[in-house]
Order: structure tokens, then C-alpha cells, then sequence
């Protein structure tokens, strides 16, 4: 054997310790992880009661027995939330803080069309999938989104609803669109978060014994709806939730994100479609205000239900137990 195959040898015999090297010290550390990583604990905490889908933003809700829950939110069938979008003719977006009555409008679809219907209306229906309709810019928060124009129909059906002089039109989102990142909005929230026309979060989480608890303090009782959450938990104790950093629900795993703030929009009776401007709020207002330290989080606004982020995509039911994830 000569000197160049002794080099070449030694050479091979260097890389072939350093692959080993490599291997053990992989393993090393993936076993190092696995027994220093502090297990999880895991608690049941409560029951869900109710899934509810808001289609169309400041729409009335969809209650479902099971629903995908995805990165931007739940989704049932074709319905998926907050995918639906009110906007005026320049592309700004129509919430039930400007137009209440919107919480009266329903949108569902059937055989491939898209349903609305509202009080004293007659149901409109129209393709689900319309490809040969605009897509338009709109403005959501200040934020630029997309959206497919749902056609004339839509628009003189909305418009003569809301009975405005100014012409409304609704806009469909699509998954090819490009979503808004919360962050841009709540610092709170991860950079690889998306939501579409939602107002912050993809999944907001109430439960029932909070809504109950605000309720006793009031001289009318509310709902859940009021409030629009999408998971609605029973079984546990009021505002437990403010406490479930992660949890584990069926096959999903929720990461607790911050505190939803309320605004004038809880005002609104989902049953009415009428604007009080005063309670719920007020009373809100009067014990469910935020700590000193995260006023520059969020103000003035009092604080009820959870905003939470989805770290493992799957499937929800009502009935799922609710189980809370500590280290």
C-alpha cells in the first residue's frame, strides 16, 4: 500500500468517526431532552358545551357538534369563520359596531350554494364557488386583505337590509388570499400567526359559569352569544379560564394567547339587533379590568374570554373533555 492510499485511508477512517461522533452526540442530546424535559401534567378542567361558527363577521352564530379546528379557526363543512365579510363600496370593512343588526343575518350553505337570510327578508342564494367575481382589497384594522366579491345580488340584498343610503357589498376569503397577522396588531401574538377577518385571535374560548357570573350583576341576564366566542366550556368554575394557558381538547392543543378586550359591540343584543351603548360594558368595566402592568396591553377595555392560538390542528366536539397542560 503506498503513501497515497494510507492518506486516503486515514481520511476516510476521520470522517467515519466524526459521522459517529455526530450520531452519538445526536442521540445524546435527544435523550438528554426526553428525560430532563420536565412531564406534563395534565388536569381536567371542564367540559365543551357548545362549538359556535361565525361565518360572516358580526353574523349570527352556527352552532355545530364537531368542527375542524384549523390554524385560522374553526371550519365545518364550507363554513369556516370569519371568512365572510360586509364592506362598503371603497373596501372598509362593516362590523355590528357600525351596522348592530348585522348579528340578525345569517349565512349558511347548502348543496354548494351560499344562504342569507335576515329578518323580513326573503332568502338570497348564490354560488358558493363564483371564479368570473372580482377580487377586491379590503381594509380590516387598517390592514389590507383580500376578498372575492360575492356579486350584485349580495350587495342590493345587504344594502336593502340595512336600509342605508350607502351600498354595501359582501366579500368571500379564499385559501389562496393572503391572511393578516395578529402581531401586526397585538405584539402578543406569535409572527407566524394568521387569522383572516376575525378581529385578533383564530380561536376565542368562554366559559359559561363567567357569562352567568356577569349576568348576576345585571338586571337582564346574556348569553354567550353576545359575546361570540367559538368554544363555550361548562363544568368549571367562573373565569377558570383566565387561568388555562394550554390545554388539550380532543385531539387539538390550544396555547391561551391574552385576554380578549371588550368594546361597544357586546352592547349589541344578538336576539335584537339592538345597541344599548351601555351594559353589558359598564358593568364589565366595573370588575374586570386588567392589572396595572398590562394597561398598555389593553387600555381601558375590561376583559372576558380567551384568545388562543392553535399549536396542534384536529378535530372538536361538543361533550370533549377539557384538560389543562402545565410543566
Amino acid at each position: 500500500m503506498d503513501v497515497r492510499d494510507l492518506n486516503a485511508l486515514s481520511q476516510h477512517r476521520r470522517a467515519a468517526l466524526l459521522v459517529c461522533g455526530a450520531g452519538v452526540a445526536a442521540l445524546g442530546l435527544g435523550l438528554g431532552y426526553k428525560y430532563l424535559r420536565k412531564p406534563e401534567k395534565v388536569v381536567r378542567v371542564g367540559v365543551v358545551s357548545q362549538l359556535l361558527i361565525h361565518p360572516l363577521k358580526s353574523g349570527k352564530a352556527v352552532p355545530v357538534a364537531e368542527a375542524e379546528c384549523r390554524d385560522r379557526g374553526l371550519k365545518s363543512g364550507h363554513l369556516e369563520d370569519r371568512h365572510w365579510l360586509v364592506i362598503t363600496e371603497d373596501g372598509h370593512m362593516v362590523t355590528g359596531r357600525q351596522e348592530p343588526r348585522l348579528v340578525l343575518v345569517s349565512l349558511t350553505c347548502e348543496d354548494g350554494h351560499v344562504c342569507l337570510n335576515g329578518p323580513d327578508m326573503e332568502e338570497l342564494r348564490f354560488p358558493f364557488k363564483q371564479p368570473d367575481k372580482l377580487v377586491i382589497d379590503c381594509r380590516v384594522f387598517g390592514a389590507d386583505i383580500q376578498g372575492r366579491d360575492c356579486g350584485d345580488e349580495a350587495s342590493r340584498w345587504l344594502t336593502r337590509y340595512l336600509g342605508a343610503e350607502k351600498t354595501f357589498r359582501l366579500v368571500h376569503f379564499e385559501t389562496p388570499m393572503r391572511p393578516r397577522k395578529p402581531a401586526d396588531s397585538e405584539a402578543l401574538f406569535p409572527q407566524t400567526e394568521q387569522v383572516v377577518y376575525a378581529d385578533v385571535g383564530p380561536v376565542m374560548l368562554l366559559s359559561e359559569s363567567s357569562v352567568k357570573d356577569l349576568s348576576s350583576r345585571l338586571d337582564e341576564d346574556v348569553t354567550v352569544e353576545r359575546f361570540r366566542p367559538n368554544i363555550i366550556i361548562s363544568d368549571c368554575d367562573a373565569f377558570e379560564e383566565d387561568s388555562w394557558d394550554e390545554i388539550q381538547v380532543g385531539s387539538v392543543r390550544l396555547q391561551r394567547v391574552m385576554s380578549c378586550g371588550r368594546c361597544i359591540f357586546t352592547t349589541v343584543d344578538p336576539k335584537t339587533g339592538i345597541i344599548s351603548r351601555k351594559e353589558p360594558l359598564e358593568t364589565l368595566k366595573s370588575y374586570r379590568l386588567c392589572k396595572p402592568s398590562e394597561k398598555h396591553i389593553y387600555k381601558s377595555a375590561p376583559l372576558f374570554g380567551q384568545l388562543h392560538s392553535v399549536k396542534k390542528t384536529g378535530v372538536l366536539q361538543v361533550g370533549d373533555v377539557v384538560y389543562k397542560i402545565s410543566r
